[in-house]
């Protein structure tokens, strides 16, 4: 059996990015082949990435890219398991991968991103030990786009305008990142939605014991709060609540076409850990 030198191991740890009884263990087993420890580790890594595929991933980043001239714009979700992660540099770069194929290519179908992707996919879930999941991605395109990113990289917002400049595209995204409204315009709230609104408004308003006229004046009342509350363009400004975002944009000459509003993990079902039974269980096994 050939020796199998600290220098050797190095030089696989440095390859594969695994860890170094990892990198031993496949040098020892290859006969100190580095070429076939690597492809062992291959081997063997497809399936430790299919193990770690069905585990939930919940955690990560949101990312975008824009053209030069604001004319489109790219937004991705990249998930992993945990928050620590969602930091790590090689997590990052792999994200940064991501977003730029979706921009070059104008991708807009997330599952042919991922399969584009899955190789490299792979090699990170091997390195890192965790799941990774690209799971969304969106393009805007309009006359003016703008994008904001909150400062954890787990609000991403593009907004669609037409007429006005990258500054007040961008301040409407940065408005829709905290206010989170459902629709642009009150018409474009889905008739089911208010409907169902209706229903609750009138079982609240109906307890009341008012007289009918009265109760239909306060149902309508409640819609109009509702719409206006969850509509874009209804909400007070947030960098000035004295205006509202539609008059805003059209003092400047534009109109809101779209946005697309992603938050890390959400619509994700997460598995609630009990960490103590978890450990118990651990501890069981091992005796």
């Amino acid at each position: 059996m050939a020796a199998i030198s600290a220098s050797l191991v190095k030089e696989l740890r440095e390859r594969t990015g695994l860890g170094m009884m990892e990198c031993k263990k496949a040098l020892v087993e290859a006969d100190g082949d580095i070429e076939k420890a690597i492809d062992d580790l291959r081997k063997s890594s497809g399936m430790k990435a299919a193990k770690k595929a069905g585990r939930t991933a919940a955690e990560g980043v949101v990312a975008v890219k824009v053209a030069d001239d604001n004319s489109y714009a790219v937004l991705v979700e990249v998930n992993s398991e945990t928050d620590f992660v969602a930091r790590d540099d090689n997590f990052l770069s792999f994200v940064n991968t991501v977003v730029e194929k979706a921009f070059n290519e104008k991708q807009t179908d997330a599952a042919a991103l991922a399969a584009d992707m899955e190789e490299t996919r792979q090699a990170l879930v091997q390195k890192i030990g965790e799941n990774i999941a690209v799971r969304r991605v969106v393009l805007v395109e309009a006359p003016m786009v703008g994008t904001y990113v909150h400062s954890n990289n787990r609000i991403a917002v593009l907004t669609g305008l037409t007429g006005g400049d990258a500054e007040l595209a961008k301040d409407v995204a940065m408005h829709v990142a905290a206010v989170n409204p459902q629709v642009v315009k009150p018409e474009d709230m889905p008739a089911e939605l208010v409907e169902k609104e209706r229903e609750i408004f009138s079982a609240q308003a109906r307890e009341s014991g008012k007289p009918e006229e009265i109760i239909a004046k306060m149902i309508e009342g409640r819609i109009s709060k509702f719409l206006a509350e969850s509509s874009l363009v209804a909400q007070p400004f947030v960098k000035d609540p004295e205006i509202k975002v539609g008059k805003l944009v059209k003092d400047a000459g534009a109109d809101i076409e779209s946005f697309v509003r992603f938050e890390v993990g959400e619509g994700i079902e997460k598995e609630e850990v009990d960490f103590a039974a978890e450990v118990a269980a651990q501890v069981g096994a091992a005796k």
